[in-house]
């Protein structure tokens, strides 16, 4: 009796391992490992990352003065490359997204740091609020680059 209850635990065992074996060889294997920006001015960019999306600076090993390198935890890196070549207009839809436990928060730093944000539509200091609820604010770095931060903070 014993031998059939533990012959059935490794017929149950081998078979949910087969099963997520087989659906983790469905999916990809990939994630995310950083996003590059090109910035002109390097000192000022990684101040604004720093301090203003206060993201953590971590080490870079080039060492040569051209980049910075910033973690967004589980979500990779963010690589801030010294080098561009003038302003570039850029579309709000092409941007960035953080989202943040408490916009209101957020947005005294804006105000602290005297950056300005907009709402979707371009409202000055003033936040979407989306269908679903979700609050969101839109500004952009000293290159122009634009970014979302909003309260879907899961």
């Amino acid at each position: 009796m014993k031998t059939k209850y533990l012959l059935t635990a490794f017929i149950l065992l081998f078979f949910s391992f087969s099963f997520a074996q087989a659906q983790s060889a469905a999916r990809p294997a990939i994630r995310l490992n950083h996003i590059a920006i090109y910035v002109q001015n390097l000192e000022k960019s990684t101040s604004f990352y720093k301090n203003v999306l206060q993201l953590e600076e971590i080490p870079e090993p080039f060492h040569d003065g051209l980049h910075t390198w910033f973690s967004m935890g589980a979500a990779g890196q963010l690589h801030l490359i010294k080098g561009a070549n003038g302003t570039v207009e850029r579309n709000k839809n092409d941007h960035l997204c953080f989202s943040v436990a408490s916009i209101d928060d957020f947005i005294a730093n804006l105000q602290n740091h005297k950056v300005k944000f907009t709402d979707w539509p371009g409202t000055a200091q003033k936040p979407t609020v989306r269908v679903d609820g979700v609050k969101q604010i839109y500004f952009q770095d000293p290159d122009g680059h634009w970014i979302e931060i909003n309260n879907d903070f899961r």
